[in-house]
């Protein structure tokens, strides 16, 4: 059975370079995830006709399917018309702050850290890093708690699970 939805990203020319970065990157997440799948899955290049229209060298990297834990991901070497913007983003629930910082160091690298769990990683493409408690604690009946760990959250870039349960506990 095919997935209905998949993400395509649009890439300058970097679609095989950032699918085998973020295969890296999830691979190296743990066993809670051992189940879920994440590996490049296919590399399709430009034949003559998709060269000519899209001014694209033939037998270069047209796209790259993969998956990261289960989820299908296609990227397009598409040309520079098109960049990111944080209008999307990826979200990664987190088991614990160990996942939390294994997560955020891979992706930042070499990209910008945000505020609020949110970062760009080197090729633009935006994540939120977020421990799954943070969606329990905003969400709890007390709105004095969930009022705490807002605020402390709003002071951070990378979400710190023991700074939010000590909002969440105050």
């Amino acid at each position: 059975m095919h997935q209905r939805i998949t993400p395509f990203l649009w890439f300058e020319d970097q679609a095989e370079q950032a699918g085998r970065f973020y295969v890296s990157v999830f691979s190296n997440r743990g066993a809670a995830d051992a189940g879920r799948k994440t590996r490049i899955v296919d590399v399709a290049r430009y034949g003559e006709a998709g060269a000519q229209a899209s001014g694209r060298p033939e037998g270069s990297v047209m796209t790259v399917t993969f998956q990261l834990d289960g989820q299908d991901f296609i990227a397009l070497n598409g040309g520079p018309e098109f960049t990111f913007t944080e209008a999307v983003s990826f979200m990664v629930n987190c088991e614990n702050q160990q996942d939390v910082d294994g997560m955020w160091d891979a992706l930042s690298e070499g990209g910008e850290e945000g505020p609020c769990g949110w970062l760009k990683d080197r090729y633009g493409l935006s994540w939120q890093i977020v421990p799954t408690e943070l969606g329990v604690m905003l969400r709890d009946d007390d709105p004095a708690k969930a009022e705490r760990v807002m605020a402390a959250m709003l002071g951070m870039k990378k979400i710190d699970v023991h700074a939010l349960k000590e909002a969440y506990g105050a």
